[in-house]
C-alpha cells in the first residue's frame, strides 16, 4: 500500500502475532499475507476511515512491528486503535505465568503468547457474531462476506462493514437472498435499527461491566449468552470469559484431558476455577488447540 507516515513498536511481553493474523485469515475478506507476516485494518472513526497495514518484523519472544497508514489526517487516533485493537499494553507474559500454576501448563507451553484477538469494530463484530450463531465456521464467514459485499465498501482493496444506519434499511427479502433465514435477517436487521435509532449505544454499552453488558444484550431478540459473551470477548477484548456452552471449548477439554465424553458446563466451571481472572485466555489456547 501507499503509505505517508511509518511507525515502529517494539512489545515488552511476548506475543505471538502469526496465530493472529492466522485467525484473521479465516475471513476471506480479509486483506493478509500470511507469509509476508502483515495484514491491512479498516479503521473506522467517528467520521472517517482509514486503511493501516500492521507488519511484523520481530519473532513471538521478541515481537516487533511495522505500521503503515494511508493518510495523515487523525494519525495519532488511527494508532491508538491499532495498539487498542491487538491490546499490546497487555502482559502475556504474566497471564502466562498465572496458568504455569494450573491444570493447564502443558496447553499454554504449547502454545505461549496468544493473545484475545479482536474484531475490527464493536458494531460489526455484533453483527458477525449474529451470523455466525448455530452455523459452521466457513459457511458463517461465507455468509458474511457475502453480507458485506453487498452492503459494505471496499477502500484500497480492504472492506469496510456497512453502517447500522444502511442495515436497517434493508428488507429481509434481501438478505433471504444471501441465504440467511428468515429469523436471523430479522435478528442482524432489527438489531441494527435498534442501534440507528439511539435505542442501543454500543460504545457506551461497552464501559459497562460484563455481567450489565450480558443483561442488556439478552434482552435483544436473537442475542443469547453466547453471542452476548463472544462480544464481550470479541469485540471488547475483556480478559475473564469462558463461554462453557461452546461446542469448541467443549472439544477442545475433551482433546486436552483425553476424555471420552465432551465436558458438561458444571464440569468445566469445576475445572476452570483457577483460570480466573484470565479466562479469555484460556478459551483462545484452547480454541487454538483445535483448530486445523
Amino acid at each position: 500500500m501507499d503509505s505517508l507516515w511509518t511507525e515502529y513498536f517494539k512489545g515488552d511481553s511476548f506475543y505471538d502475532f502469526d496465530y493472529v493474523l492466522t485467525r484473521y485469515a479465516h475471513d476471506p475478506l480479509t486483506k493478509i499475507d500470511l507469509q509476508e507476516r502483515w495484514i491491512d485494518i479498516p479503521v473506522q472513526l467517528d467520521t472517517s476511515r482509514h486503511v493501516v497495514r500492521v507488519h511484523a518484523l520481530g519473532t513471538t519472544a521478541s515481537p516487533e512491528f511495522r505500521i503503515d497508514g494511508d493518510t495523515m489526517d487523525e494519525k495519532q487516533e488511527v494508532l491508538d486503535f491499532v495498539f487498542s485493537l491487538f491490546q499490546w499494553d497487555r502482559n502475556l507474559e504474566k497471564i502466562h505465568q498465572h496458568f504455569l500454576e494450573t491444570n493447564l501448563e502443558q496447553l499454554f507451553n504449547a502454545h505461549p503468547g496468544t493473545p484475545i484477538v479482536k474484531d475490527f469494530q464493536l458494531y460489526g463484530c455484533l453483527v458477525k457474531t449474529i451470523i455466525h450463531q448455530q452455523l459452521n465456521m466457513k459457511f458463517a464467514y461465507t455468509l458474511g462476506a457475502r453480507f458485506i459485499e453487498r452492503y459494505g465498501e471496499e477502500v484500497n482493496g480492504v472492506w469496510f462493514h456497512p453502517q447500522p444506519e444502511t442495515v436497517a434499511e434493508i428488507p429481509y427479502e434481501d438478505l433471504r437472498e444471501l441465504q440467511f433465514s428468515q429469523r436471523k435477517a430479522e435478528y442482524v436487521i432489527d438489531t441494527s435499527r435498534m442501534i440507528a435509532e439511539g435505542q442501543l449505544d454500543l460504545q457506551e454499552l461497552s464501559k459497562k461491566n460484563d455481567e450489565e453488558i450480558v443483561d442488556k444484550l439478552v434482552k435483544i431478540r436473537g442475542i443469547g449468552a453466547w453471542t452476548a459473551e463472544n462480544w464481550l470477548l470479541f469485540g471488547l477484548g475483556r480478559e475473564d470469559l469462558l463461554p462453557k456452552a461452546d461446542i469448541g471449548i467443549q472439544n477442545a477439554v475433551k482433546f486436552y484431558l483425553k476424555q471420552k465424553m465432551k465436558p458438561s458446563i458444571q464440569e468445566i466451571a469445576d475445572l476452570s476455577q483457577r483460570w480466573e481472572p484470565y479466562r479469555s485466555y484460556a478459551s483462545l489456547t484452547l480454541w487454538r488447540s483445535i483448530e486445523g
